[in-house]
C-alpha cells in the first residue's frame, strides 16, 4: 500500500468542521491508485491525466487545465492555468518532486487568493511515497 502523509495547518477552532473533509478524502483515495500504478518518475501531466480518470470514476466534476485570471484591484494582470479544479471547490496542484516544499505551499496560497477559493491541495507523486498537503485559505 502506498504511504501517504497528511498535513494540515490547524487553524480551526474546537468544534469546527474540517473544510471539505469528505471530498478531500475522495481526492486522496483517487490519487493512491495513480501512484501505485505509475510509481515515480513521470512528469506531472501524466499523473494529472491519470488522476482525472480516477476522479471521474468517482463521479466527481473536475476541470483540467482551467484558465484563471489574476486581478490586481480592477485590472487583470495575468493568467495562470490551474491543474485540476474539483467540484468547483478544491484546487489541486500536482507535483512530481522529492517532497512538498515551502515554494509549493506559497504557490497554492497565491492561487487560492487569485481564485477566491478556500481550499487547495498539493498532491506529490514523489519517489518514495505519494504525499499530500491541504492548504486552507
Amino acid at each position: 500500500m502506498a504511504a501517504t502523509k497528511f498535513h494540515e495547518k490547524k487553524n480551526f477552532r474546537m468544534g469546527e468542521e474540517i473544510l471539505y473533509k469528505d471530498l478531500s478524502y475522495e481526492i486522496v483515495n483517487a490519487a493512491i491508485p495513480v501512484w501505485k500504478n505509475l510509481g515515480c518518475g513521470f512528469l506531472g501531466k501524466v499523473y494529472e491525466n491519470a488522476l482525472m480518470i480516477e476522479l471521474h470514476k468517482r463521479n466527481l466534476h473536475c476541470e483540467q487545465q482551467k484558465p484563471i485570471k489574476v486581478h490586481y484591484e480592477q485590472y487583470v494582470i495575468g493568467e495562470y492555468v490551474a491543474g485540476i479544479l474539483v467540484e468547483g471547490k478544491i484546487l489541486l496542484e500536482l507535483k512530481a518532486a522529492k517532497a512538498i516544499d515551502d515554494a509549493h505551499i506559497a504557490q497554492i496560497i497565491n492561487y487560492l487568493k487569485a481564485t477566491h477559493l478556500r481550499l487547495g491541495m498539493i498532491l506529490n507523486f514523489g519517489p518514495e511515497k505519494m504525499e499530500f498537503k491541504r492548504i486552507a485559505h
